[in-house]
């Protein structure tokens, strides 16, 4: 799925943040990052001043980093227009126009952005308004807007200048896409790139005081209200979906705060070496520091070989891994926030694949998600469920057991099937394509419409799940179900 944060198209809005709640009054105001020119402004020709201050930056950020200046580094300032063409370029270089159809596809069929929205585009007029300055990885070249004062790009230049370091010492863009096919672990790569990034650029802001990110409490508290601020001073992204907003914030927000705790877990800066050696492999690690300092990785989930399996009309478009940060999205976008960031951690591995039927266009897909404990997998079935209800406007024949639902669509059926501690969602499918997938995956068959339920369901499970603001209701769908028989753990 697409990741989007490839740019320092955010440093902006986490810069306000730190600028203005981690620093001294007297400390540089943002403003000027935050806007750029109107039609009355010109841009400040180059000056010997930029140079200037990005060589003393980066003399600072090595120091800082624990991490030497192994070559020449080349540096300019650069128009709108000629940030907007290397965006273009990146992008263009990046994926080619299949990939980013197949992207913009897997968004649709999960419900993440409208149909038809026009991802691409929207995204290039996002990251022109808001990228105050970038490091190229394969020109070596660290840009800064033109319309930008150097006195006053200080910290963003400690940002960039960061990721031009740990590329001399790591080759961050060649170990970032090493995580793939597997976007999951790439998004959690990224985030470790722009997260150490935010964390030395607050170390930059309070060198003279003599206090690191080590010393404080959870940096993004700082950064947070004042980032979703600055956002929504962008009317582009003030009508975004909100994955895109999350998509945006989450590698400087979480990537900052997995920096952060990784930082105090170790010896600082010195040791910064250690974590492009051993990289977290998901969004979970990113999202729950501990469980990356502690060795707990995500189970490794295998969908069935699509071949004689599925309709011969079906075309696949991606197969890949959705993530902690994924299902967080759809759970939010679909029964809010407060339900998601408690039962998304729950997430314990995934696969999903997408698919377009050559003749009606439908995007049918698979979700296979395994998660941790029986009580969380009757809880992800209940909330689940009930995200597909929601999703679907139209529905009909409606058939539910306490771990089994299906239902008619105008795009097709849809199905959920939880078994042990894995659940199976199918969507735009026949019921006969539902099975054929069941089987293949050597789960039992699922329940049928008119058939009664069996004894081995009978025993009721019914742990409670609280969550922030829920004034103490039951997650899972538990009351919705409670005349149905007990979410059952499938014998083999």
């Amino acid at each position: 799925m697409k990741r989007l944060a490839v740019f320092a198209a955010v440093t902006v809005f986490v810069f306000a943040a730190a600028a203005q709640e981690s620093r001294p009054p007297a400390s540089v105001e943002p403003s000027a990052a935050s806007h750029p020119p109107t039609a009355a402004q010109t841009a400040p020709a180059p000056n010997p001043q930029f140079l200037q201050a990005a060589d003393e930056v980066l003399q600072q950020m090595s120091q800082i980093l624990h991490l030497p200046i192994l070559e020449p580094l080349k540096k300019s300032l650069r128009s709108k227009q000629e940030i907007r063409d290397y965006l273009i370029r990146e992008e263009n270089d990046d994926k080619n126009e299949a990939q980013r159809y197949a992207d913009r596809k897997a968004l649709e069929a999960f419900g993440l952005i409208p149909k038809d929205f026009p991802l691409d585009s929207f995204m290039l007029e996002v990251l022109t308004d808001q990228v105050a300055g970038l490091y190229d990885p394969k020109a070596k070249e660290f840009y800064i807007a033109d319309w930008i004062e150097p006195d006053e790009q200080r910290e963003v230049m400690s940002h960039e200048l960061t990721h031009a370091l740990e590329d001399q010492s790591f080759h961050i863009d060649p170990w970032i896409k090493a995580a793939r096919p597997n976007d999951d672990a790439e998004m959690a790569r990224d985030a470790v790139s722009e997260g150490t990034a935010m964390a030395a650029m607050v170390d930059y802001a309070l060198r003279d005081d003599k206090v690191s990110v080590r010393d404080l409490p959870d940096i993004t508290i700082l950064m947070r209200s004042s980032a979703l601020a600055e956002m929504d001073k962008d009317p582009n992204l003030v009508k975004a979906p909100p994955y895109i907003r999350d998509g945006l914030l989450f590698p400087y927000l979480a990537g900052a705060s997995f920096a952060q705790q990784f930082l105090k877990a170790h010896s600082g800066w010195s040791d910064l070496n250690l974590i492009f050696q051993n990289p977290p492999v998901s969004t979970q690690q990113i999202m729950h520091p501990d469980m990356y300092l502690k060795g707990i990785v995500p189970q490794k989930v295998q969908l069935p070989e699509w071949k004689g399996l599925i309709p011969p009309d079906w075309k696949l478009l991606e197969e890949n891994v959705m993530g902690e940060f994924g299902l967080e999205a759809i759970l939010k976008q679909f029964v809010g926030a407060d339900r998601a960031d408690a039962l998304s951690s729950a997430w314990a591995g995934d696969r999903y694949a997408v698919f377009e039927d050559a003749k009606t266009k439908q995007t049918p897909d698979v979700f296979l998600l395994a998660l941790d404990t029986p009580d969380h997998t009757a809880a992800f079935f209940g909330q689940y469920s009930e995200a597909l209800e929601t999703k679907y406007a139209t529905k009909s024949q409606l058939f539910r057991r306490s771990n089994f639902v299906e239902f008619r669509t105008d795009q097709g059926g849809v199905f959920l099937w939880c078994v042990e501690l894995k659940c199976l969602n199918v969507e735009r499918a026949t019921r006969q394509t539902f099975d054929a997938i069941d089987h293949a995956l050597g789960w039992p068959p699922a329940p049928n419409p008119g058939e009664a339920a069996t004894s081995e369901s009978a025993a009721r499970v019914s742990p409670v799940f609280d969550f922030p603001g829920a004034s103490n209701r039951k997650i899972a769908g538990l009351e919705i179900f409670q005349d149905q028989p007990a979410f059952s753990v499938a014998q083999h």
